[in-house]
């Protein structure tokens, strides 16, 4: 099955698909990178897409953002393997060490780790916000040559009082995330 727009989703929560338009395909993904590279592949090979949008959450690190943010790069935040490559690298791979969505000005850092304490890395690469997921689907839309498109509502402010702040926030980008697939299926 071919679709034009196939959204990519870590959680239900995030995202009711009851109240997606007729037509629009959503994976969920499940949390993580090592779930988010699986359905990637799989919703590739299922349907074909010739566009992957990823709606999802966030944690704050750049203090003055809110709301629904337009992610344009992404990099992997957890890949630490000094001395053989720096950090957010990945040693022995030719692959890139970020991605760039079609669009967007915010950096995302993914990792396997929910933040909750500053990380002065994080500020020094120009991480404005952090996720679980993005950067193994920009990695697979990549591979497969299918531009990439990220929102992300913004729940938390990466710190030790995020687990709760995400359970309470997380699924208030729906509305939000609903305007802005409207808009794309107009574009």
């Amino acid at each position: 099955m071919k679709t034009q727009l196939l959204i990519i989703t870590a959680l239900e929560s995030e995202l009711d698909k009851s109240v997606l338009p007729a037509g629009v395909d959503i994976v969920y993904s499940g949390v993580g990178k090592i779930n988010a590279t699986a359905a990637t592949i799989r919703a590739i090979h299922e349907f074909q897409p010739k566009r992957i949008v990823n709606f999802g959450t966030v944690g704050k690190i750049n203090a003055g953002l809110q709301g629904l943010l337009e992610i344009g790069k992404v990099i992997q935040r957890d890949m630490m393997t000094v001395p053989l490559a720096p950090r957010g690298q990945t040693p022995f791979c030719p692959k890139p060490s970020h991605y760039l969505s079609m669009s967007g000005e915010h950096t995302c850092g993914t990792g396997d780790s929910f933040v909750t304490a500053h990380d002065p890395w994080l500020i020094s690469q120009g991480v404005d916000v952090v996720d679980m997921e993005l950067f193994a689907i920009a990695n697979m839309a990549y591979q497969f040559n299918i531009p990439w498109q990220s929102f992300k509502y913004v729940t938390d402010d990466a710190n030790e009082d995020s687990g709760h702040e995400w359970t309470h926030r997380v699924n208030h980008g729906q509305d939000l995330y609903l305007n802005k697939l409207s808009e794309l299926m107009r574009a």
